[in-house]
């Protein structure tokens, strides 16, 4: 299992997961479209690590950025990424 570390966590990736399915799984706010490379909507910046493709994404992919809703990474990585945030009128009296 690989492990993730985010700008405000740091977890590990089940076995399979993508890294957008373990960001979602783990509370993370990722914006996302397609889940297959195709928009570039969940582009997020790799701090640290790296990433392979089982097939190129058709979005572009600039240096220092990954897709994570179609990549796995190959070993620990770091991204440029916050959890969610509780909506304060919810939670508010």
């Amino acid at each position: 299992m690989t492990t993730v570390s985010t700008s405000d966590a740091t977890f590990r990736l089940q076995e399979g997961e993508t890294l957008l399915e373990g960001l979602e799984r783990t509370g993370h706010d990722v914006e996302y479209q397609c889940r297959s490379g195709y928009c570039g909507t969940c582009r997020l910046k790799l701090e640290a690590g790296k990433v392979s493709y089982t097939t190129a994404p058709l979005a572009f992919v600039g240096p220092g950025e990954v897709l994570p809703c179609c990549c796995r990474p190959d070993g620990p990585v770091a991204v440029a990424c916050w959890l969610r945030q509780a909506d304060e009128a919810l939670t508010s009296p």
